[in-house]
């Protein structure tokens, strides 16, 4: 049999409890209305601006009562895992994943939107780091193993969600958006094809080299020439390389 929680705690609990959701709970005795209110809007604007920080376009595009009625859901409903302010976007995006159940007046991409927005704040504060006593930045990216960035995400929309903006008509369209974060510790965003995005997938591990990785592609799609596929995806690997991404290749 457990033992009754202490009256302190239980007034806890009903107080949080209300300022999570005031509509269902209600305030607890004795705690005056002001003073109640203080405490619920310091709460609500600490949550509100640690997400306003990763998702300002989502925010435009929902518009004040929309966007509002989403925090006041992520607050009533979710139970973040973690007391850092900086990783409530990342509580905010598990709750649209796992919690939410959007209704007709919120867009089907904004799931979606969300997400992008999000892999841009978890990109710029990643601590990885190349370990470049194991790459060549001048290796052969045919023969050896070509080394991705590794803070790089490989992203697949059902939406461009990169083109989303508020009062834009914007329709379904299938994307493939590569994301990193260059030498200059600046965020890249490039939009690929699906062609790109499988190499990228491939290159993930060590079992390939880039001439066995383009040879699997070309098996994959049945191509006619195998070498046409493997002459353009080493002028694909060539500029990813320019540009950031790739970082040369494995030493042997």
């Amino acid at each position: 049999m457990s033992t009754p929680l202490p009256e302190f705690q239980r007034f806890q609990y009903r107080f949080t409890a209300h300022i999570r959701d005031p509509k269902v709970n209600a305030r607890p005795s004795g705690v005056e209305a002001r003073r109640m209110k203080v405490y619920s809007e310091l709460v609500y604007n600490g949550i509100e601006n640690s997400l306003l920080i990763c998702f300002p376009v989502l925010r435009k595009v929902l518009g004040e009562r929309r966007w509002a009625r989403l925090v006041r859901a992520f607050i009533a409903k979710h139970r973040c895992h973690s007391p850092f302010f900086r990783q409530i976007p990342d509580e905010f995006i598990q709750f649209l994943q796992t919690a939410w159940t959007s209704t007709a007046d919120y867009p089907k991409f904004m799931l979606e939107l969300a997400h992008y927005e999000w892999i841009e704040l978890v990109l710029s504060i990643s601590t990885h780091t190349p370990d470049w006593d194991k790459i060549d930045p001048a290796g052969d990216l045919l023969k050896h193993h070509p080394v991705l960035n590794p803070v790089l995400a490989n992203l697949h929309y059902s939406w461009p969600v990169h083109h989303i903006a508020p009062h834009i008509r914007i329709a379904p369209k299938e994307v493939y958006l590569l994301v990193f974060r260059d030498i200059n510790d600046q965020t890249q965003f490039i939009e690929i094809n699906a062609f790109t995005a499988r190499l990228l997938n491939l290159l993930k591990t060590t079992d390939f080299t880039g001439q066995a990785a383009l040879e699997m592609i070309a098996q994959e799609s049945c191509h006619p020439a195998p070498k046409i596929v493997v002459q353009g995806g080493l002028a694909v690997m060539q500029d990813l390389c320019i540009r950031g991404a790739l970082l040369g290749s494995l030493r042997e």
